[in-house]
Order: C-alpha cells, then sequence, then structure tokens
C-alpha cells in the first residue's frame, strides 16, 4: 500500500502546475516517467540512460516500476525541475545550444554533463564573452573531398576576425572562412559517427560542406558551440536593433529535411537516379548530392513561397511515365515542374510537408 501510495504521489507531483515537472528537466520531451532522487528532477528514458551512465548521476528510479521512500518523495517535493534550473541553469550563455528531445546523444550527454558534472552554468561562474568563446585552435578529424577518408586537421576559428581557418600543413591556410556563412550542425546518421559534425559555408557562390569529427564527446561539443558563440557576436554586432530571440534563432541551424529521393532530367524522360537531398530553409533550396559527403551539391532547386507560384503535389505530372511507379512529389516553380520519386509513402508525405512549410512561410 505505501508503495502504490508513494507512486501516486509522484505522478501527481509529476503532473502539478507551475512545477515543470510535466517535461523532461534535461531535453524538455513532455511526460517524463523518471526521476533523479539525487537532484530532485524529472526525466525522459533517454536522458534517464545518460544519468545512469554518469556514476556522479546514477540515482535514478522509474515513477511507476520502482520503489520510493517516504524520504525520497519529501526530497522530490522540495525540489523540483525549475528548483534544478535555478541551480544548474541560472548562467548559461545565450549562444550555447540546448538540446532538445529530437537532438543527438552526444548533445544532450554533454548538456547534462557540463550541468551537473561540471556545474559550468551555475550562478557563481562568469558567463563567458562571446568573442573569447567563439575563440578556439585544435586539431579535428577531417573527410577528404574525393578520397572519403578522414584524416587530422589543424582548424582555428576567431571570433575577433570573424574567420575560421583550417589548415593541411603548417603555413599557409587551406581555406579562410567567413564567419558570416558559416553553419555547423550534428550529422551522427549521416556521418554514421557519434561525434559527427557538419560545417557549411559558402565558397564562389555555391555551399561547400566540411565533415569532421573528434574523439572525444565533450571536445566536438565545445567546437559547436565555440562556433555559435563566434556567429552570435557578428550577428550581435552587425544587427545590434535585432531582438535578442531573433539573433539566437539565426546562429545555426539543421536542415529541414535530409534523405534519399531519385530525380530525373529536365524532360521528364530519363530514368530517375538516386540522390541525396537537403532542404536548408534559410536559404530556401532543396540542394542534392551522388553521395551524402560530397563536398559540393550537384545542383540545387531554389524554394519560394507560394505567392510567388511555388507548390508541392503528390503523384507524377500528367504524360509522365515510369517503369516502375513509386510515391511521386513534384515541385511546381515558375519556370518548370520538378519531379521526384520517394522511396516509400511515409517519406513521401515528409518531403511534402517539409516543403510544403517553407513555400507557406512567407519571412526570408
Amino acid at each position: 500500500m505505501d508503495r502504490d501510495r508513494n507512486n501516486s504521489l509522484l505522478l501527481e507531483l509529476q503532473k502539478a502546475d507551475g512545477t515543470g515537472n510535466s517535461r523532461c528537466a534535461d531535453c524538455g520531451q513532455p511526460d517524463p516517467q523518471w526521476a533523479s532522487y539525487r537532484l530532485g528532477i524529472f526525466l525522459c528514458l533517454n536522458c534517464t540512460g545518460i544519468h545512469r551512465s554518469v556514476p556522479l548521476l546514477n540515482r535514478v528510479k522509474s515513477l511507476q516500476l520502482d520503489f520510493w521512500e517516504t524520504d525520497q518523495i519529501e526530497f522530490m517535493k522540495e525540489h523540483g525541475n525549475l528548483c534544478a534550473k535555478a541551480i544548474y541553469e541560472a548562467n548559461v550563455p545565450p549562444y550555447y545550444y540546448i538540446p532538445q528531445s529530437h537532438d543527438c546523444w552526444i548533445l544532450k550527454e554533454q548538456w547534462i554533463r557540463a550541468k551537473y558534472e561540471r556545474q559550468e552554468f551555475v550562478a557563481a561562474r562568469i558567463c563567458q564573452d562571446p568573442c573569447s568563446a567563439g575563440t578556439r585552435e585544435g586539431f579535428l578529424w577531417k573527410c577528404g573531398r574525393k578520397i572519403k577518408r578522414f584524416r587530422k586537421r589543424r582548424f582555428v576559428l576567431s571570433a575577433r576576425e570573424g574567420v575560421m581557418k583550417y589548415y593541411t600543413k603548417f603555413g599557409d591556410p587551406k581555406a579562410i572562412v567567413s564567419i558570416e556563412d558559416l553553419n555547423a550542425m550534428f550529422q551522427t546518421q549521416k556521418m554514421q559517427h557519434a561525434h559527427g559534425l557538419q560545417i557549411t559555408y559558402s565558397a564562389d557562390g555555391q555551399t561547400r560542406n566540411l565533415f569532421v569529427y573528434h574523439e572525444s564527446g565533450q571536445e566536438i561539443v565545445d567546437w559547436f558551440n565555440a562556433i555559435r558563440a563566434a556567429r552570435y557576436h557578428y550577428l550581435r554586432t552587425s544587427f545590434p536593433a535585432f531582438p535578442e530571440t531573433e539573433l539566437i534563432r539565426r546562429i545555426t541551424r539543421s536542415y529541414i529535411k535530409e534523405g534519399y529521393m531519385g530525380k530525373t532530367e529536365p524532360k521528364q524522360k530519363e530514368t530517375f537516379e538516386q540522390h541525396w537531398f537537403c532542404l536548408d530553409s534559410q536559404k530556401r533550396t532543396l540542394q542534392y548530392f551522388k553521395d551524402p559527403l560530397d563536398t559540393f551539391a550537384q545542383g540545387q532547386v531554389f524554394i519560394g513561397t507560394m505567392g510567388d507560384g511555388y507548390e508541392v503535389r503528390a503523384g507524377f505530372p500528367e504524360g509522365v511515365r515510369v517503369e516502375k511507379r513509386k510515391p511521386a512529389i513534384t515541385v511546381v516553380t515558375p519556370e518548370r515542374a520538378f519531379v521526384f520519386m520517394c522511396n516509400n509513402d511515409l517519406e513521401q508525405q515528409e518531403w511534402i510537408n517539409a516543403l510544403r512549410g517553407l513555400i507557406e512561410k512567407n519571412t526570408w
């Protein structure tokens, strides 16, 4: 009876208004079913797994499956998610990326370690200036442009100079990248590496991709946040009138949707060849690559707004014939219609939703 009563009290506490307990304390996923009786916070299953992997934090239980002592219940009542955030997130820099439930494991793991294990954001810590935080130097493993082999390369990031450089050998840099065009996103699945990071920038009017990783999860996440700090410094300096929320939104971005689709030529009579597609909301482009880790895209389709005559439809245009019909998408532009073939109905619907969301978005 005590067990059932204590578990019921926990569930009531998890759902109580004004406590912040109805979402995971670390990634925001709704309806968390686990809790840390060391920190007094409610957690989702994935973040619970991370807490269990950190010896200092390994005190978690299920709200319904485990037995809770009365003193543990009282501790949870006295604390809770908002109380923990006031302590451990008191001084999070505006450029620091706070992961959500859909983000990769390494981002969430390092966020949890930074908060509770290293206590980087407690009030006693001085919030680092973005210009100094956006200065970093070290070695990363970079994928080759022609031969997809990773080699160690030296990278230098300077928010003050407004550039990132990387070197193949000591001496002149191989590339000097303006922070104005710099973007970074984690790509653990595409790169098949738990610490995989994709860096993009503009080179001769094209978007260039760099794929890098580091053996240390903390190091690669620190690089990611250093790039964000440099970008924040640039945006805050270049657009002083912009509200803080708008600056933060523009620091870095991930693609709306990525994946394989078949693509045919303009006459729409050729066979459909598989390409890797990336939908970029900021540049409003659907880029396509022969290989997901290609440095440059083979081409791109600009995606304008509905008011400018852009539209996405399910299926093939009239007159298009293919031997093996699969779910298709037709993207209508003022110049022509582009036809893409998906592998299944689910992917077709996901691409349609992503494209329509961008077409209906009038802001640039």
